[in-house]
């Protein structure tokens, strides 16, 4: 059998058509070849025996090598460690089966081995993937030209740089912006009848230069998709791997296909079964990076652009070490390889947020600066005991590579944007019960505080509300809220607020639409969606619904009748599915019917109208139940905007606390009780 199937691989070489059907059987083969020898050196019998046998499978060997020198994706599938496709594997196994013979177990399931980390998806290899693998005409990478650590003695290896490096972002720079001087721009690698922005052609022009690592933070609306395919063309870093939330994947498909129309480009769904093995451009999204993990590490990816990197902000989660197992897979692989971090809202809470982003750049590790950035910290001959050292540092970050721009310097002809507050009245009984509601949240905090208060480990103050401990109160009701299955609590109440408001939100943007144009509206969750879009359906206002869980197709069709319909006069939106990605110039006027819980979600949703194209000044109204925590949550989101202008463009404007915006409301709401309810003696337990 064995001899047969050899000679059938010999003679499809021998005419050219090694198709990747010939390739399986030659690795099933091969794979067969080897077993069958370790089983004959094993066996009882003599050694005549044995020696004829051997020297039988040594002539099918032969045969079998002298075919591969004929066919280089033959010869690949011989070397170290080449992967064994499933095909092949499965090809044995029929082989075995059609000589009587069963398959080992191990044999049966391959796949179904333990995977490397528990409770982690299976793994899969797209048949397309395999196919390529199969056709690659190189053998096993040459990792000789990957830069190595160095390892010689650092004037500042026993200090401690992570922490100054972040603070010397969030002090700001006194005035300066977070940008790497950037070169004249260029125009080289735009095709014929687009034209780029002159803070675009600046960043191509960086990459065309040599510079391979960029946190591109512009602000949202200036066009860093198209800066992120120009890039990796003036770099030469396809194939590119590109990693997106879930919603954008196809405005990427579409965009390449605009920037980089010689570049296919194939966007990964679920298993990945329509995935195009010999694309340059792969797109997809962080929801599945983990059952396509190993493939697409073996893969030869030169570039890597991660969109809205400020997903992989908390680096304790799957998708965040997905992503920096890949980066660090591409740099041991490659050498100087482009790798793209893209976000217009970096920093959501707390300056820490830098530090998996600045990981995935290759900038630093788990405790310390690499190699790059540690030579520039040592070339200023400064430490963090000198003052100027804060200065000094935020510099070599920023000339690593990160680019920030805003639309008010670069983009002087979009029109300004502003946030309009409209306070309503939760009336009748929603609002009674929604009040009743921050009334009994209130008062639970309050008993908590006062039986810690009582316990003689506390650490109260000698007069005045012991603002720690209502702090810790605050965090202890926001852990049960994360995981209360039911009951009443911070987040149930949100809810509720945004149901009390849908149908004064949605009657606004029906008036809105009628009277000056299309409207968007963004809601958080699905059923103020359904009640604003039964309002509108009442009302004979003409909508697009924009959410989670649409097909691709029904996605793109909403969105392109809501810009291209006259009589599609809304589009209701998710802030969460809807947030990033769109292009929704065609609506100068946002509807935010419920309160996001940061700015950068905020920022996010504005900026869907508010990029470029825009021809018309942007206002978006936000509806606040008045005399709720809702007032109080939005209060709280404006005290939060100045983080990122401090740490990315050089304001000295002082920033609120980095705790999460539900723990200060949480707190507040306390406090105030406390102060209003109690009176500051009571509320020592005096």
């Amino acid at each position: 059998m064995l001899a047969r199937t050899v000679r059938e691989v010999e003679a499809a070489a021998r005419h050219g058509r090694v198709t990747p059907a010939v390739r399986t059987k030659f690795q099933a083969v091969a794979l067969l070849l080897r077993d069958e020898r370790t089983r004959v050196r094993a066996a009882a019998g003599s050694d005549s025996h044995r020696a004829e046998q051997l020297k039988r499978l040594d002539g099918v060997a032969a045969i079998l090598a002298a075919t591969a020198v004929q066919d280089a994706g033959l010869l690949a599938l011989l070397a170290e460690g080449s992967g064994v496709s499933d095909a092949a594997r499965s090809l044995k196994r029929e082989m075995l089966r059609d000589l009587g013979i069963e398959p080992a177990p191990e044999e049966v399931a391959p796949t179904q081995t333990a995977t490397a980390s528990a409770g982690s998806e299976r793994r899969i290899v797209p048949q397309s993937v395999i196919s390529r693998q199969l056709a690659n005409p190189f053998l096993a990478p040459d990792f000789s030209a990957v830069p190595q650590r160095t390892s010689s003695p650092r004037r500042l290896a026993d200090w401690e740089l992570l922490g100054p490096l972040l603070s010397s972002l969030e002090r700001g720079g006194g005035g300066a912006p977070a940008c790497m001087a950037l070169p004249a721009p260029t125009a080289r690698f735009t095709p014929a009848g687009l034209e780029l922005m002159p803070h675009q052609g600046q960043l191509v022009a960086a990459a065309a230069a040599g510079h391979r690592t960029f946190l591109l933070a512009d602000e949202p609306g200036l066009g860093k998709t198209a800066q992120a395919l120009l890039a990796a063309e003036a770099a030469h870093a396809y194939p590119l791997l590109v990693v997106v939330p879930n919603v954008v994947k196809t405005n990427w498909a579409r965009e390449a296909a605009r920037w980089v129309p010689h570049r296919p480009a194939t966007v990964v769904q679920s298993d990945g079964e329509a995935v195009d093995g010999f694309a340059d451009i792969v797109v997809l999204n962080y929801e599945v990076l983990d059952r396509h993990m190993g493939w697409l590490g073996d893969f030869g990816f030169r570039g890597m652009v991660v969109d809205e990197a400020h997903f992989t902000k908390n680096k304790t989660s799957q998708r965040s070490q997905n992503v920096l197992a890949l980066s660090d897979r591409i740099r041991s692989r490659t050498d100087r390889p482009l790798l793209m971090a893209l976000t217009g809202t970096p920093l959501i809470n707390d300056i820490e947020d830098f530090r998996a982003i600045w990981q995935f750049l290759g900038w630093i590790d788990d405790s310390k600066p690499l190699d790059e950035l540690m030579d520039a910290l040592e070339d200023t001959g400064l430490t963090p005991a000198d003052r100027s050292f804060y200065a000094a540092a935020r510099q070599c970050v920023i000339d690593l590579g990160i680019v920030r721009r805003r639309k008010l310097d670069v983009a002087a002809d979009i029109p300004a944007r502003r946030i309009a507050d409209l306070p309503v009245e939760l009336d009748g009984r929603a609002g009674q019960s929604i009040r009743a509601a921050e009334r009994d949240l209130a008062d639970r905090m309050v008993a908590r505080y006062k039986t810690a208060l009582a316990n003689p480990s506390s650490d109260v103050g000698a007069e005045g509300i012991d603002h720690d401990l209502v702090r810790r109160v605050a965090q202890s009701e926001l852990k049960e809220a994360t995981t209360a299955q039911s009951g009443e609590n911070v987040f149930t109440m949100m809810r509720r607020i945004g149901q009390a408001k849908a149908e004064l939100a949605a009657d606004y943007a029906a008036q809105l639409a009628r009277s000056a144009g299309k409207v968007v509206f963004f809601a958080k969750h699905v059923d103020v969606m359904d009640a604003a879009e039964e309002i509108f359906a009442r009302q004979g206002v003409r909508f697009s619904s924009i959410r989670g869980g649409q097909t691709p197709t029904a996605r793109q069709a909403n969105i392109e009748a809501f810009v291209n319909d006259p009589d599609v006069a809304v589009a209701v939106c998710s802030l969460t599915a809807a947030g990033v990605g769109l292009n929704l110039q065609v609506a100068s006027n946002i509807v935010l019917a419920e309160m996001s819980w940061t700015d950068a979600e905020q920022t996010q949703a504005i900026d869907r109208s508010h990029r470029i194209g825009q021809a018309e000044p942007v206002t978006a109204w936000r509806i606040i139940a008045a005399q709720t925590i809702d007032a109080r949550i939005a209060g709280l989101i404006d005290s939060k905007a100045g983080l990122a202008a401090r740490a990315l463009d050089g304001s000295d404007q002082q920033v609120s606390s980095s705790a999460s915006v539900q723990l200060e409301a949480l707190a507040a709401l306390l406090t105030d009780a406390l102060r209003a309810g109690f009176g500051q003696g009571d509320a020592l337990g005096s």
